[in-house]
């Protein structure tokens, strides 16, 4: 045997051990990311997704957090989203109108106690459902972004909001 060779085989044992020492470190650091911020920024990130999509259908109320812009006038639908709605959209058993204030009120309602962590597996249940309906009759081939929403409300439905929600509050004052 030539001495590269013999060398390379005596390193071999330590620079595995080094690898793998380094991937035990590593799964133990992301095994001691709290619950409490996994929770609080799957909430803002799913939350902030919902939101801007309501906020493309109704004219009248409008929050831009960036720029620090709130108008606040009577929400209205918009006048596309009914065709929207019927043109493109297709929901089986519910007539345009219904469909566009009921998506239009649940992108506004939902996102809102999901971040104030109040009632959240509820709220994650309710996108749940309203992403699976998009998946299914509006946008299926879209499957990749509903997958990710989906993975984030079903966190949200297993694991709860966190320490920093109201749900959290409420149920420490119950106990």
């Amino acid at each position: 045997m030539n001495t590269r060779t013999e060398r390379l085989s005596a390193s071999a044992p330590a620079d595995a051990g080094l690898i793998a020492g380094l991937i035990r470190r590593f799964i133990s650091i992301c095994t001691h990311i709290p619950n409490t911020l996994l929770a609080f920024v799957a909430r803002f990130s799913i939350a902030a997704v919902f939101w801007k999509s309501g906020e493309t259908k109704i004219q009248g109320f409008a929050v831009d957090i960036v720029n620090r812009e709130f108008t606040l006038g009577w929400p209205r639908l918009s006048d596309s989203v009914v065709d929207l709605f019927r043109d493109e959209y297709h929901l089986p058993l519910v007539p345009p109108e219904i469909a566009a204030t009921l998506a239009a009120t649940a992108e506004h309602l939902f996102p809102v106690l999901i971040l104030l962590g109040l009632a959240t597996r509820l709220s994650a249940l309710a996108l749940l459902g309203m992403t699976m309906t998009i998946q299914l009759f509006v946008y299926p081939d879209a499957y990749p972004t509903h997958g990710t929403w989906a993975a984030v409300l079903l966190y949200l439905m297993v694991r709860g909001p966190g320490k920093l929600s109201l749900d959290h509050w409420i149920a420490r004052r119950c106990e």
